[in-house]
């Protein structure tokens, strides 16, 4: 039975009324990011919440039932909040431990000639996995990456096709992620669960673009010796500055150890950053002090190499504060929208031209994937979707699981191929892809980053043929009831 959360006292607004602060804040955004070039979508947001209350107030609720609707929303995101802090704690300590620095520099000595294209993408999803950053990766082993790819003399495009491939996909499934951990917390489900639903898409993904590289590369690359100038100086300045060695990924060890065993998200990931702990203190010869101060402010180092001091200097429960901000601001909005009735009445719109779960996740990964074009942001991608279709997945009896796999495709991997989003304007700024230079044959990296787009259209293929679509358990809906989250009864059969 659906759950009825809006007060006898409130009018159901209609769509054109319940449009107003949705078009209104996506219009402040596109002000804000294209006008001024400023990618921070908090206050826009901020702004979007007020203009929701004061429909709601028109519709006849108060503020404080209003209050009582986004702050329910947030109180049910806190776990996933929690899960964010220990990330940023995991990743300084596990940079002072050296559990970074290996996976890095055994990532960049897996480099040959021939197998160049392919064992980029590897790298990339090795440093993006282990940092949980694309825009990291991209940054700085992506930027190197390309130098190499450049004295193998491959077009550009194609190596950053690579490069975006294997940082998204890292980006995509590390429970290190901030957009990893986003879609689960709007959708109601964690982290673990999520990644794990999200295999059957993104493995073949990555083979079928693993296969394409390899191709390419074989077809690309003249069998000569390229230039790892920049490689060698990477690993060397890790050598100089670590210990590495194999023992040194016992931390990551861990904690997918405890995630295999279904153990929680919170304990598995501050077992982990207490694993780190101890290999820093034992094998970099960190302090004590040294290890609070980087799971507080992250870790900082200072080398001859400025991609690695790049790539390094990161970290910390005070990295991830703008995420967290934006986190509790996106949902509070949501919280607003569904509370005022405005989401019911969009969705209500949305599901009288779609027809059971097939017609609901096409429209859902379709949703996120307009999101990224027209505001140009992969978070607001994600958690607006992700608050707007929960609870028609719910009165479905499908698990929120699928439309956590489908806002994440359609969020953080269609991100890096709109060149107008935040993720495309940094990868083309990152790589050097000089598109404002007239030079729009580079833009040629979005049909070539495969994974990137093979990854959501799987996901299609699979609603319609019924795929890897998850029922809900039992556990799942009486979590719902618990939980007290909105749930939309529809007469037509989930298909």
């Amino acid at each position: 039975m659906a759950e009825n959360t809006t007060s006898t006292e409130m009018k159901k607004p209609s769509l054109g009324l319940a449009l107003i602060p949705v078009i209104l804040t996506l219009a402040l955004l596109g002000v804000q990011i294209f006008y001024f070039g400023d990618f921070t979508p908090h206050i826009p947001l901020a702004v979007g919440l007020a203009i929701t209350s004061l429909v709601g107030i028109k519709q006849g609720l108060r503020w404080k039932q209003i209050e009582e609707g986004i702050f329910h929303v947030i109180h049910v995101s806190m776990p996933s909040v929690s899960v964010l802090i220990l990330v940023g704690m995991l990743v300084g300590v596990w940079i002072a431990s050296g559990t970074v620095p290996t996976l890095i520099y055994y990532g960049l000595t897996l480099l040959s000639p021939q197998i160049f294209l392919a064992a980029a993408m590897i790298l990339c999803s090795v440093v993006s996995l282990s940092l949980g950053t694309s825009w990291g990766t991209v940054g700085t082993v992506g930027l190197a990456l390309m130098g190499i790819g450049a004295g193998f003399e491959i077009p550009m495009y194609w190596t950053a096709g690579a490069v975006v491939s294997g940082a998204f996909f890292g980006d995509k499934v590390s429970p290190l992620s901030d957009t990893t951990n986003l879609a689960p917390a709007v959708t109601g489900t964690d982290v673990f669960s999520h990644i794990k639903n999200m295999m059957p898409t993104t493995i073949p993904a990555m083979l079928t673009a693993l296969v394409i590289y390899l191709i390419a590369g074989f077809t690309l690359i003249d069998n000569d010796n390229g230039s790892f100038e920049r490689i060698t100086a990477i690993t060397t300045s890790l050598q100089n500055n670590f210990e590495i060695s194999a023992w040194l990924l016992a931390p990551a060890l861990v904690v997918i150890v405890l995630a295999v065993r279904r153990m929680p998200p919170i304990p598995s990931l501050f077992a982990g950053v207490l694993a780190g702990a101890a290999v820093a203190v034992f094998t970099q010869g960190a302090g004590i002090h040294d290890i609070l101060t980087y799971a507080n402010s992250g870790y900082s180092i200072t080398t001859s190499s400025d991609a690695i001091n790049s790539l390094l200097n990161r970290g910390g429960i005070q990295s991830m504060m703008w995420t967290i901000s934006l986190i509790l601001i996106a949902l509070g909005f949501g919280g607003a929208l569904e509370r005022t009735g405005c989401l019911e009445a969009i969705i209500s719109a949305i599901m009288t031209k779609v027809s059971g779960f097939r017609g609901v996740q096409t429209s859902a990964t379709l949703t996120s994937v307009a999101t990224n074009l027209v505001a140009g942001d992969p978070y607001l991608s994600i958690a607006l979707p992700g608050r707007m279709y929960a609870p028609v997945y719910r009165g479905m009896k499908y698990s929120t699981l699928n439309l956590s796999r489908a806002i994440e495709e359609g969020g953080t991997l269609v991100s890096p191929l709109v060149p107008w989003n935040a993720g495309g304007a940094f990868v083309i700024g990152a790589l050097g892809l000089s598109i404002g230079d007239g030079n729009f044959e580079n833009l040629l990296y979005i049909p070539l980053a495969f994974a990137c787009w093979v990854s959501p259209v799987l996901g299609l293929i699979y609603a319609q043929l019924g795929l890897f679509s998850p029922k809900a358990s039992e556990e799942e809906q009486a979590k719902w009831e618990k939980d007290g989250e909105l749930i939309m009864d529809y007469s037509q059969p989930a298909k």
